[in-house]
């Protein structure tokens, strides 16, 4: 059998690549239903979860990922070939509108190949979550920042893609039944392993209409996806944010980053809340003692925590239903070597007197702040279900940033 291709048949190269692509698909898209399945129970309050559950579901999300990159650089490959590779003709080439609609299905088709493994990888890497591909080239992606909004429009892209290619999936093999039952041509049988006996195709010429269908199908298909909603929605945690009253202050913060580091099944996960408020008294001793108070209002629902945001807003977690705030009323002590806001951290009802070291840059009436406290997430009954570290640490890290100018008098 030759390795090449024909006008009449395919080569063994061209076998290769459809029928590995075919393998790769058909293990990725029930690993992929399967692990969203498992993400959906973990995440529902009505299930019990175990940490076996949340290690099952990363390992078919990983396996589900790295099967997906395979798929696109397989895709790459075999585009790459066919474009240097002579195009068989279609054995009902004198069949007009089924040529058209099988040509316009293998349109859609290659670019599914294309953009569903592609806009899942820009998912994965816009987000920081718990199941890493299993490839040795890193979670990242250049020019892909971290993103909340970027990782929430590749997802819905992602669904919308793989939709398109289940059903140009369906089209192609109920198109190549027909042909193999009821025509009984050799449309089949000459992409099987071995030396085919298709008969020569008749005279045909390929025009740009199917290429042109198929990019109207994209077209509708992400007009469908913005009509509904799926394109244009602001990220979950801005829609279920408690709104924060505006505070008086003797220092107004100008900008500033809240974030918290958790370990989820050994990786970093780093989050950040998008929505807090600092009252802010400070007035810089000559030596070390008392230096002023400080009263911050978190607004729990505006955290992004990658792709375990929904997860940590649960009964089981932050519980940003009843707990919607958490608060740290704390007094600012100038200490030998540097600064400490010390008082009670209130998360979910429990409150917890911790300490939080920083270092001031005090410049005239600017001041630049940064500082890092490392807590116990079981203190304040976070992840209760989870007594183990086996997939979600104990440890959790906070740390601030922000620059705060003086108020005028």
């Amino acid at each position: 059998m030759p390795l090449t291709n024909t006008p009449a048949s395919y080569g063994s190269v061209t076998k290769t690549f459809h029928w590995l692509t075919a393998l790769l698909i058909l293990t990725a898209l029930p690993l992929g239903w399967i692990a969203n399945d498992l993400a959906h129970a973990i995440s529902d309050p009505a299930i019990p979860t175990t940490e076996a559950d949340i290690a099952r579901a990363a390992r078919l999300f990983s396996l589900h990922k790295t099967v997906g990159i395979t798929v696109f650089f397989v895709a790459l490959a075999r585009i790459l070939w066919a474009l240097s590779q002579p195009k068989p003709g279609l054995l009902n080439a004198d069949n007009k509108p089924e040529a058209f609609a099988a040509e316009t299905v293998h349109w859609l088709l290659y670019g599914s190949l294309v953009l569903v493994p592609l806009s899942g990888w820009i998912d994965h890497a816009a987000t920081e979550g718990f199941a890493p591909i299993l490839w040795p080239f890193g979670q990242n992606l250049p020019l892909v920042p971290k993103s909340p909004q970027l990782a929430e429009l590749m997802a819905a892209l992602h669904w919308l893609f793989m939709l398109v290619l289940v059903v140009a999936l369906v089209l192609h093999v109920a198109g190549t039944l027909k042909h193999h039952v009821i025509d009984g041509d050799s449309t089949l049988r000459r992409m099987l392993p071995g030396q085919s006996d298709a008969p020569t195709p008749p005279d045909q010429t390929h025009s740009a209409a199917p290429a042109a269908a198929a990019a109207i199908v994209w077209i509708a298909v992400l007009a469908g996806g913005w009509a509904t909603g799926m394109l244009g929605a602001g990220t979950r945690a801005d829609a279920g944010s408690a709104e924060l009253a505006e505070v008086q202050s003797d220092w107004q913060v100008q900008d500033g980053e809240l974030a918290i580091t958790i370990t989820q099944l050994g990786n970093p996960v780093t989050g950040r809340f998008a929505d807090w408020t600092a009252a802010i008294t400070f007035d810089d001793p000559g030596t070390p003692g008392p230096a002023g108070t400080v009263d911050v209002t978190v607004s729990i629902g505006s955290l992004t925590l990658g792709s375990v945001t929904d997860q940590a807003m649960g009964p089981d977690f932050f519980d940003a239903a009843q707990f919607p705030t958490a608060r740290f009323q704390a007094d600012l002590v100038k200490t030998e070597t540097g600064y400490e806001a010390r008082g009670p951290l209130t998360i979910r009802g429990q409150s917890v007197d911790i300490v939080l070291p920083f270092i001031l840059d005090l410049r005239g009436d600017t001041a630049r702040m940064a500082g890092s406290v490392d807590l116990n997430r079981l203190d304040f009954g976070i992840g209760k279900t989870l007594p183990q570290e086996d997939s979600l640490a104990f440890g959790v890290t906070v740390s601030v940033n922000l620059t705060a100018t003086r108020s005028a008098e």
